[in-house]
């Protein structure tokens, strides 16, 4: 199935890309996503972003499928479906 993965902030100029897609076994979890990312992207993607095996993106990071906060659907457990729009970005602050 086809995933759509749309990087924003500071993971857009990290990867130096915009949005790709992804084909992922049905019924595949945003874990599994999430650590295809990190195997594609090394250990820069790792240490700033996703651990495979973690529970959670790391702190200062989110992510939407769907635009739904991944924390209100479930977390990096939450299966995906064929045309899942998925956003990853950095959390802003300002002051």
């Amino acid at each position: 199935m086809k995933i759509k993965v749309e990087y924003l902030g500071f993971i857009k100029n990290m990867l130096n890309k915009r949005a790709e897609e992804f084909e992922m076994n049905e019924g595949s979890s945003l874990q599994e996503l999430l650590s295809k990312l990190s195997n594609l992207y090394g250990a820069r993607f790792t240490k700033e972003i996703f651990e495979p095996g973690q529970k959670d993106v790391k702190s200062g990071f989110v992510v939407t499928i769907n635009g739904v906060l991944m924390g209100q659907l479930e977390g990096v457990e939450t299966r995906l479906k064929y045309g899942d729009h998925v956003i990853l970005m950095s959390l802003m602050s300002g002051g």
